[in-house]
């Protein structure tokens, strides 16, 4: 595909007129009702290590040097030795230029790479661009390719268009997996983030993301929850299990603790695992390893004693 084209049967753009609104005020409850359970004692310390597994250690600064990767690579493998039984994070997610020195430091460990890609985090550039960025990230080692979505023609209703770019760049990934990252702070209302969920994933993406962390309001658990719901009637429809990434401002313990509660209700046990769920952060595998040594102690740890990436 030279030119970047890709042309889709009419009969796999979904149908957005017919997607469910979606009731604003029953989402924010059902979110209080999440933010109110209480987990205890050895669930507790289950809870903490399985959001520890699922995060996507990250670093996409326009300061990231290769020391400042191998240095977040060699904290996904040692989390913290002290402490036995931890699991690793899912994966290390860099930009393209730094695939190469995060693969060479996560070699012979099981941890993924992920790479960002198309134009990150703006999206404006040519879809041609967007491919050879997505085709030079999955040559240089990448396992799974974040793409942002053009919000710009989202938001004029070129839905085709929109389509037809996130299967063209589904197409390039090849057998790396695609997470589609949808900007929600930008969509504006829950009805377009439902909207946007759908068009994703009939366009092929493998996991559907809340943001890129550079706009504000990142991932809440109000968008999540719609998220997580479009993907559930998806499966119904379908059969085929998506996964889903909240990425930006998730930084304690507590808060992955009630998006993992929210995730088991809604989507049941299937999806309790870093293949189906991820929490895109730098700074909440700290706070999860805080609290675990505070199960284990009794007492805290000083924040001295963790890596500040």
């Amino acid at each position: 595909m030279s030119d970047g084209a890709l042309h889709i049967e009419p009969s796999r753009l979904p149908d957005l007129d017919r997607v469910p609104r979606v009731d604003e005020v029953g989402v924010g409850e059902r979110v209080s009702r999440f933010c109110k359970r209480s987990i205890k004692k050895d669930s507790k310390v289950q809870a903490l290590k399985l959001a520890l597994s699922m995060i996507d250690l990250t670093t996409l600064e326009g300061q990231d040097t290769p020391g400042k990767v191998r240095q977040l690579c060699q904290k996904a493998i040692h989390l913290h030795d002290s402490m036995e039984g931890l699991p690793h994070v899912a994966a290390v997610c860099v930009y393209p230029t730094m695939i190469g020195v995060a693969k060479k430091a996560l070699e012979g460990y099981d941890i993924g790479l992920a790479s960002v890609a198309t134009a990150f985090p703006s999206g404006q550039a040519p879809r041609s661009v967007k491919l050879e960025d997505t085709r030079m990230a999955v040559a240089e080692g990448a396992d799974e390719i974040d793409m942002v979505i053009s919000r710009g023609a989202f938001l004029q209703g070129e839905y085709g268009l929109v389509f037809d770019e996130i299967a063209a760049i589904k197409e390039a990934c090849g057998e790396a997996h695609l997470k589609v990252i949808l900007e929600t702070g930008e969509l504006g209302t829950l009805d377009r983030v439902r909207r946007a969920s759908v068009l994703a994933m009939h366009a092929g993406a493998d996991f559907i993301k809340t943001s890129t962390g550079k706009i504000q309001p990142a991932a809440t658990m109000e968008v999540t929850l719609v998220m997580l719901q479009a993907i559930r009637d998806f499966y119904y429809e379908t059969g085929q299990r998506i996964g889903m990434k909240p990425a930006g401002g998730i930084s304690k313990a507590k808060q992955a603790i009630q998006y993992l509660v929210m995730l088991h209700e809604t989507l049941g046990n299937d999806w309790m695992t870093p293949d189906l769920f991820r929490f895109g952060a730098s700074s909440l595998a700290n706070d999860i390893l805080m609290q675990l040594q505070k199960q284990q102690t009794g007492v805290y740890q000083s924040d001295d004693y963790f890596s500040k990436d």
